[in-house]
């Protein structure tokens, strides 16, 4: 096997030349392999592009250097590569589902998505999730022969069930997906290209889904710190942290308050890691998958933290939730920015000729659950300033969101 050196394919690694193809069949390309023309694909469209302006945690005038959708996109992206790389596995196909795995979130995060989800109860609700599908499958609209990006099936494989299986062998929903069911999105798209979301992911898509943890803690402490939620005393209280802390004060002692931050956070994404390659290199030795069929008929994850690291992430999540994610400040942003959504939203119901042209075409003819959904795919491509921008179109008073 590959692990230890990352310079060959692993037997299991996913490969392009054998991949199961598009749901469109195209001539193939003289210069990219099938996956490295899936992650152009997802770096050229309109989606990608719109993450620059959608929220991480901080909406997008609060500073300069905190982070969007697109740069933890792209730091995402980076980990992958490196777990791809040092497990032996396709680095192109770890890239596009790193660089794929966020097109689903509307403006405002997490908070947009609650504001979605409540004013689609009663047709089918808004997942995050599903809604990247749709966005690569149908909203884009770029190609003459076909709407969306026509990926291939391991890409949209891995898009929708990067986090483990969606269902059980016999098609129940598990998991998030068990109190409403799998989303409608995915379930229509499973009948014309089977995904198999009762099989395990791919390991390229485990490295994707195991970076974005990853990428998620450090670059979280280091916006909390520089945000001024918490100090780098008060986070030396995770274990974990203060280890990585207190190796940096003896070694470097004078070291001023700012690099002392950034070593901190490349010793946190340095250590999370090197975990993974060498838990995840003892797990396929002891599977010894022969192909990639085997990764996916798989009893569990294989790549994934060491016990001790499991407990270090969760020691750094349960540090942040209250002081970052549940923070007074955060929640009197997010809660305004949820009402922003919500009125839109109203607004376009009442109004829909007030769409932009392309998107109230055909509009008296759809039926009640098809209208709410072009609405809210409508609104779920905003970035935040355009809804923003929007909302003071409409209504006397817009919030600030500071």
């Amino acid at each position: 096997m590959a692990i230890e050196t990352g310079r060959s394919r692993a037997v299991f690694a996913a490969s392009p030349g054998a991949s199961r193809g598009r749901l469109h069949a195209e001539p193939s390309s003289p210069t990219r392999n099938d996956f490295r023309r899936d992650c152009d694909r997802i770096i050229h469209s309109t989606a990608f592009r719109r993450l620059a302006h959608k929220t991480q945690v901080f909406v997008y005038h609060e500073g300069d250097h905190y982070r969007t959708r697109l740069t933890h996109t792209l730091e995402v992206a980076q980990i992958a590569r490196s777990l791809a790389r040092a497990l032996g596995l396709d680095e192109d196909l770890a890239e596009v589902l790193a660089l794929a795995h966020d097109l689903g979130h509307p403006p405002f995060g997490h908070a947009g998505e609650r504001a979605l989800d409540r004013a689609l109860q009663g047709f089918g609700g808004f997942d995050h999730n599903a809604q990247a599908l749709r966005i690569v499958t149908d909203l884009e609209r770029r190609y003459a022969d076909f709407d969306g990006l026509n990926l291939t099936w391991e890409t949209l494989e891995g898009l929708v069930k990067h986090n483990g299986p969606l269902t059980t062998r016999d098609g129940k929903a598990f998991g998030r997906h068990a109190a409403q069911g799998v989303p409608a999105a995915i379930r229509a798209y499973c009948q014309l290209q089977d995904l198999e979301l009762w099989s395990q992911p791919s390991a390229e898509a485990q490295c994707a889904a195991l970076a974005d943890d990853i990428a998620y803690d450090a670059h979280d402490i280091d916006d909390g710190l520089r945000a001024d939620l918490f100090t780098l005393g008060d986070i030396s209280s995770v274990p974990f942290i203060g280890g990585i802390v207190s190796e940096i004060q003896t070694r470097y002692p004078s070291l001023e308050p700012a690099r002392r931050v950034h070593e901190v956070v490349r010793r946190v994404i340095t250590c999370m890691i090197e975990d993974v390659i060498v838990e995840s290199g003892e797990r396929l030795r002891t599977l010894s998958p022969r192909d990639a069929a085997a990764i996916r008929h798989a009893p569990d994850i294989l790549v994934m933290f060491s016990p001790a690291m499991v407990d270090a992430d969760a020691g750094i999540k349960g540090f942040l939730y209250p002081r970052m994610y549940r923070h007074s400040r955060i929640n009197r942003v997010m809660g305004d920015a949820e009402g922003v959504i919500r009125d839109l939203f109203a607004h376009f119901v009442g109004s829909p000729t007030e769409l932009p042209e392309e998107w109230h075409e055909g509009f008296a003819g759809l039926d009640d659950g098809a209208r709410a959904r072009r609405i809210a795919d409508y609104i779920a491509g905003m970035t935040d300033r355009y809804a923003l921008v929007e909302h003071a179109r409409y209504f006397a008073r817009t919030p600030e969101l500071r």
